[in-house]
């Protein structure tokens, strides 16, 4: 078990004190963080005190024999080590300091230590336990909300649906199927009828080697879907752009989220257009530019170089005067990734939890899942699903796909199992 709220809920039905739960709850969760690039003398010191504490701590076995300058540092112990160790770090040499504040910042931001250690501890057991349709007692962790103009999505309580309306001739899945502006409304209205509960609109193909749209036409393409929806929707429209003046117009138009592949780096008006209209904005991982992201993509480390571009992008996104609280993360499945990376990806997207912000998955019918099945864009139903399932068992707050009356289904139940009390079911 290394769940904060399963370990809550046991300690709870065994009759541990409110009190004794807080205390001992840091000692029942394991961790594992991985420091990159740390100097030698420096990841001497952290085995050291890692060990001292109760802790490990991996190194590369060059570091015995002094023969590198440096060595990514694998961290293992429980939270309540890794928060003692992090604090002998900060006061020792070496740069450690800082390093001691990163290993506190990712357990500070960690929402399972959310979920389980800022808890309703006077929560009446037997009234929970007896609720109709009750999964056992339910657990109130602080509420994390996305605000998008009026809408509020509550975090940590169910996986929201983004439903996905390209208005382009092109796109890899459903080019054309949406192309005028009569088409998309009414696909967009069926997508929220299905279960969608955003609905994301898209003027450019971003496909592997797809050219860029001219501006005009993307706000011609878009714009007029936005401004339809807005007054006819109940659920916040996102639009999928890079471009500021497409943003601006959106925006103007009644849109409440921009979804951006460049995580800001291809405008460098846009993140002044998001943060002076105050709306939420997606910021997403993409190894080059669609037209030749797909052209031998490498890492060394791909969910470390993810980890550190999204840092950089959250940081960008910031001194621009975005809000935290505005801010959510994309892996970016599928953008400048072989199929082995967006697998890798999927397998540790838990690890993306450790920036602290609500994170979007978008693997609907892509081509990872057909290489993995070997079947076309419209027989990848049942793939998407599974990776679906992983993503929301794994923290994911929101999943883009196309199929939404499916795929809402999936989240549904994996909800169930996943979340616990939260789901709201008719069954005993």
């Amino acid at each position: 078990m290394n769940d904060a709220g399963d370990l809550v809920r046991e300690m709870r039905d065994i009759g541990v004190a409110p009190e004794g739960i807080s205390i001992m709850a840091p000692k029942g969760l394991f961790r594992v963080i991985r420091l990159e690039r740390v100097p030698l003398k420096a990841a001497i010191l952290i085995k050291e005190e890692m060990l001292s504490k109760g802790g490990e701590a991996a190194v590369s076995d060059r570091v015995a024999s002094l023969s590198t300058d440096s060595t990514d540092v694998l961290l293992m112990g429980t939270v309540a080590v890794l928060r003692r160790a992090a604090e002998g770090l900060a006061r020792q040499p070496f740069g450690l300091r800082e390093i001691s504040r990163e290993i506190l910042d990712v357990l500070d931001l960690d929402p399972d230590l959310d979920l389980g250690l800022n808890l309703n501890l006077n929560l009446n057991h037997d009234d929970a336990a007896g609720a109709p349709g009750a999964a056992g007692p339910e657990v109130r962790a602080r509420r994390r909300v996305l605000r998008l103009r009026g809408h509020a999505l509550e975090l940590g309580r169910k996986t929201y649906i983004m439903g996905i309306v390209n208005v382009t001739p092109d796109s890899f899945s459903d080019g054309g199927q949406h192309a005028t502006v009569d088409e998309a409304v009414c696909h967009a209205k069926r997508l929220v009828d299905e279960g969608a509960d955003i609905i994301d609109i898209g003027g450019e193909s971003t496909r592997p080697g797809a050219d860029p749209v001219p501006l005009e036409e993307e706000i011609r393409r878009v714009i007029p879907v936005v401004e339809r929806l807005a007054g006819e929707l109940a659920v916040p429209i996102s639009v999928d752009t890079y471009k500021a003046e497409v943003a601006e117009a959106a925006v103007a138009a009644g849109a409440h989220m921009i979804n951006d592949i460049s995580a800001l780096r291809l405008d460098e008006r846009l993140g002044e257009v998001i943060a002076r209209a105050g709306v939420p904005v997606v910021l997403m991982h993409m190894k080059g530019v669609p037209r030749n992201m797909q052209e031998n993509p490498r890492y060394d480390s791909v969910i470390g170089e993810i980890l550190g571009f999204l840092r950089d992008a959250v940081a960008r996104a910031q001194s621009c005067g975005i809000r935290r609280e505005n801010i959510v993360i994309d892996p970016g499945i599928g953008f400048g990734k072989t199929a082995a990376h967006n697998l890798e990806i999927l397998r540790r997207l838990g690890e993306f939890r450790s920036l602290g912000l609500p994170l979007l998955v978008g693997t609907s019918r892509k081509s990872f899942i057909g290489k993995v099945l070997n079947l076309p864009v419209d027989q990848r139903a049942e793939g998407t699903a599974a990776t679906v399932a992983l993503a929301v068992a794994s923290g994911a707050d929101i999943v883009r796909v196309h199929d939404v009356r499916y795929m809402a289904r999936v989240a549904r139940m994996a909800d169930a199992i996943v979340r616990g009390g939260a789901w709201r079911g008719g069954v005993d």
